[in-house]
C-alpha cells in the first residue's frame, strides 16, 4: 500500500509540475504572427523618463557584439540610447544628428563602428560605438547627378567584408553609392526613371550573405519590393511585397525582415504591420498584418490586421530571435520588443 500510495503522489506532483511549466510557458496576452513565427508583444520594453531620455523618431536600432540594443533617434538631447535585452538603459549620446536616420553596425579587426546617416545634415558619418566622429561623407557632387547639397538625403548603409560601403540616397535622387573603405567614391547605380533598375524611394540596403555569393538588397518602397543587385549594381531579382511599403531588409539567420510603414492600399499612415521572409524570400509572418497567402505562386496584397503599430520604421533581431520594434511618427513611443513563442 505504502508503493502505491508513492507512486500516485509522485504523479500528481510529476503532472502538476508538467502543467505548471506549460502555463509558465504560455505568453500572458495575444501572440501575434503567423506558421512558426509567432510572438508576444511588450509596450513596455525600454520606456524612459521622457524628461530626461527623449525620443522623437524612433529611426533604427541594431546589436552590438556585447549583446547591447542600440536604438537611433533624431532627438538631439540624445540621439542614441544604447540598452540591454531587459530594456535597461546603459548609456546615451549625442546632439548633433537633427536628422539620424540610418543606423548600420560595422565590424573592422575586431572592433565595431557605426554608420549613421542624417536626413538633415545632409551627410552620412562613421563612429565608434561611443560616438567619435572618424569619417563624414557629404554629397557626391563630383558626380554631376546633384546641382546643391540639399538634393543628397542619404537614408542607409550598407558595409561590405572588405570595408567598402553602399549608402541609399532614399530620400533624394535615389542612387546607391559605393565607397572604398577609406571613403573614396567607386560607382553608383539605380537612380529615378521608369526602368526596373531605377529604384523610388529606396529606404535601405543591406548586403545578404545567405547565399554563397553575397548580393545587395535594396528598398523600392514606392513599388512594394526589395530589388535584388549583385555587388556591382547590375539587377538581378525582384522580391514583389504588395500591400507593403517596407522600409529597410534586416537579415538574421535564415529569415529577412523588415518594418512596412504603412498599406498603400489602406491609403493612410497608420496602417504598418512587420514582415517576415524565409530563405527562399516567400513571406511567412506578419506580425499586426493579414496572414501571408500565395495564389499560383504570387503573393497576395497584405494589409494591417492589428493595430498593435502606428508606423513602424525598423526592427533589429537580437541573438535570442526576439525583435525589436522602431516606430517613426508615431506619438513618441520608445520600441516594443516582441518575444518568440
Amino acid at each position: 500500500m505504502e508503493r502505491r500510495t508513492f507512486i500516485k503522489s509522485a504523479t500528481v506532483v510529476s503532472a502538476s509540475f508538467f502543467i505548471a511549466k506549460d502555463m509558465l510557458a504560455k505568453p500572458k496576452g495575444p501572440v501575434y504572427g503567423h506558421n512558426k513565427m509567432k510572438y508576444s508583444m511588450d509596450t513596455k520594453w525600454g520606456q524612459l523618463n521622457p524628461s530626461l531620455n527623449p525620443v522623437n523618431d524612433c529611426h533604427e536600432m541594431v546589436q552590438d557584439g556585447k549583446g547591447r540594443i542600440i536604438l537611433l533617434t533624431n532627438e538631439t538631447k540624445n540621439n542614441v540610447l544604447i540598452y540591454n535585452k531587459s530594456g535597461k538603459l546603459l548609456e546615451s549620446w549625442g546632439h548633433d544628428f537633427p536628422g539620424g536616420h540610418g543606423l548600420t553596425l560595422s565590424k573592422e579587426n575586431g572592433k565595431e563602428y557605426l554608420f549613421i546617416t542624417d536626413t538633415n545634415r545632409h551627410q552620412v558619418y562613421k563612429t565608434t560605438l561611443d560616438g567619435k566622429v572618424i569619417m563624414t561623407i557629404n554629397c557626391p557632387m563630383e558626380t554631376g547627378l546633384y546641382k546643391k547639397i540639399e538634393e543628397f538625403v542619404p537614408t542607409e548603409t550598407a558595409v561590405a567584408e572588405d570595408g567598402s560601403f553602399f549608402i541609399a540616397d532614399g530620400y533624394g535622387q535615389q542612387y546607391v553609392f559605393h565607397y572604398s573603405a577609406d571613403g573614396k567614391l567607386i560607382s553608383h547605380f539605380g537612380g529615378r526613371g521608369e526602368e526596373t533598375k531605377n529604384l523610388d524611394n529606396a529606404h535601405g540596403v543591406c548586403i545578404d550573405k545567405r547565399k554563397e555569393k553575397p548580393t545587395l538588397l535594396v528598398t523600392d518602397r514606392t513599388r512594394n519590393c526589395f530589388k535584388r543587385f549583385d555587388m556591382q549594381g547590375n539587377l538581378l531579382e525582384v522580391i514583389a511585397l504588395p500591400g507593403a511599403c517596407v522600409c529597410r531588409p534586416v537579415i538574421h539567420k535564415d529569415h529577412l525582415y523588415a518594418a512596412v510603414l504603412r498599406s498603400p492600399d489602406l491609403n493612410k499612415e497608420n496602417s504598418g504591420f512587420v514582415t517576415i521572409l524565409d530563405k527562399n524570400n516567400k513571406v511567412v509572418s506578419n506580425l499586426g498584418g493579414t496572414a501571408p497567402v500565395y495564389k499560383n505562386n504570387i503573393l497576395q496584397p497584405m494589409a494591417q490586421a492589428d493595430k498593435i503599430f502606428a508606423n513602424p520604421h525598423d526592427v533589429c533581431i537580437d541573438d535570442d530571435e526576439n525583435i525589436y520594434v522602431a516606430q517613426w511618427a508615431s506619438g513618441k513611443v520608445y520600441p516594443y520588443k516582441f518575444t518568440r513563442v
